[in-house]
């Protein structure tokens, strides 16, 4: 099974690692080498989420319709090959927008699309391969793997992007996307080779698949479930928000470079680790609430030193903001993830496992167009774009503030029933993460 799960990471490594150029170093190109409107760098940004409803109706189809005798690899294979193609041919959309805006955005919207479709089978297929080869058992320690997996390929893409971007060049930037792009498509083939055995009759899928019309019933039948999804909307839509802006917001501020905005994800992303293990530490010594108000206080100083550092003129300042922001994501996402499957884990833990899915794609697509739209706006009033992002980033902390307020009004003791199988510490980031 360990070889299994080292494929099935690799997969998923594959596919993240289409993301992270366009979510970490095409941003800022768009936003401020190019000029282009943050609203529409987020409406892009946002596709793959716009489109997460269809992953229950793409794992329902594949559980009817297999093809050539495989019910998940086909479509594999077909969301990967979308994902690459996203990523090799958005530099040349991200051109062809400030060339012709018009008709960039009408290719752009159908290579984007194709990228966020392929995103969405790809993922929807993998975790359930995930789940059928692993067994019930298995499969939280099958998804910590592929986890732990992609967030160091994150880190490692983002760095690979820096040196290859160290002098900033069109021809530069396509070449990188193609590289990080072709990298993605053989991990992904050495992932999917030979994981799925080849069957003539479909077995019968017995993992549990839920509409969001079934999520939304459950969460608002329920008022303690509903504070608390309404609590993780705000607090993700504040985490979220900062995704397509940091790296602009630093060329902005600071006059970094695109190699030293490259770099941003993967100083994000290691204290993002390194929360987990101080999560592992604190996880039998102090309240997973008392974890929750710390990562968003955490997040909220980050959000406060970012907006400073502007001010103040501090490059390091502005790291500093960036790493307890890393701390801050990793801790909240475990946190509040343990609370959840403290409090549901007698009952549908899948019901709300498909919650917190809902939750992260509407906070993802929430806080892109906000941040964006916000940011457009604020830079047009006060003729000064520092400004627009620091208005975001102020946004991002009235969010957390009004989510601690509504974290206070939640019964503690309905997410501390205990469940027959204690789920680890990477386990339970995995699943917060997993759709």
């Amino acid at each position: 099974m360990t070889r299994k799960r080292i494929q099935l990471g690799l997969i998923h490594v594959a596919v993240a690692m289409t993301l992270v150029p366009i979510n970490s170093t095409l941003n800022r190109i768009m936003i401020k080498e190019l000029a282009l409107s943050a609203t529409l760098v987020a409406i892009l940004a946002s596709l793959p989420y716009l489109f997460s409803p269809i992953q229950v109706a793409i794992g329902s189809f594949s559980d009817r319709h297999p093809l050539f005798g495989w019910r998940r690899t086909p479509y594999i294979v077909i969301g990967l090959f979308l994902c690459v193609l996203g990523v090799v041919v958005s530099p040349h959309i991200a051109f062809l927008l400030a060339e012709n805006r018009w008709m960039g955005m009408l290719i752009g919207a159908a290579a984007f699309g194709a990228w966020g479709m392929g995103y969405n089978f790809a993922t929807a297929s993998y975790f359930s391969l995930a789940t059928e080869l692993s067994g019930e058992k298995g499969r939280s320690r099958t998804i910590a793997v592929m986890f732990f997996m992609m967030i160091v390929s994150i880190i490692g893409t983002s760095r690979i992007l820096g040196k290859m971007l160290e002098i900033y060049t069109p021809e530069t930037l396509i070449n990188a996307f193609r590289l990080v792009g072709g990298v993605a498509l053989v991990l992904g083939m050495v992932g999917i080779f030979g994981l799925e055995q080849r069957k003539k009759e479909p077995p019968v899928d017995e993992k549990e698949s839920y509409t969001w019309g079934q999520l939304v019933k459950v969460i608002t039948k329920n008022k303690q479930a509903t504070m608390f999804f309404w609590y993780l909307i705000l607090l993700l839509v504040a985490f979220h928000g900062q995704d397509i802006l940091l790296e602009p917001y630093g060329a902005e501020a600071f006059g970094l470079s695109v190699q030293d905005t490259s770099y941003i994800t993967s100083i994000w992303g290691t204290p993002f680790m390194l929360s987990l293990l101080v999560g592992g530490v604190l996880e039998n010594r102090v309240s997973k609430l008392v974890q929750a108000r710390v990562g968003a206080w955490t997040g909220i100083a980050a959000f406060g030193l970012i907006v400073v550092s502007s001010i103040v003129g501090s490059l390091v300042v502005f790291y500093v903001g960036i790493v307890l922001l890393g701390l801050a994501t990793g801790l909240s996402t475990v946190s509040n993830l343990s609370l959840m499957l403290d409090m549901t884990m007698a009952g549908n833990v899948g019901l709300f496992i498909g919650a917190w899915g809902m939750a992260s794609a509407v906070s993802r697509l929430g806080g892109n167009m906000v941040s964006g739209i916000v940011r457009d706006t604020m830079t047009k009033l006060a003729g000064n774009a520092v400004i627009g992002y620091s208005v975001v980033f102020v946004l991002e902390i009235v969010f957390l503030l009004l989510s601690l307020i509504i974290l206070r009004r939640i019964d503690v003791n309905l997410f501390l029933q205990q469940a027959e199988r204690q789920v680890s510490l990477v386990e339970r980031a995995a699943l917060a993460n997993e759709v």
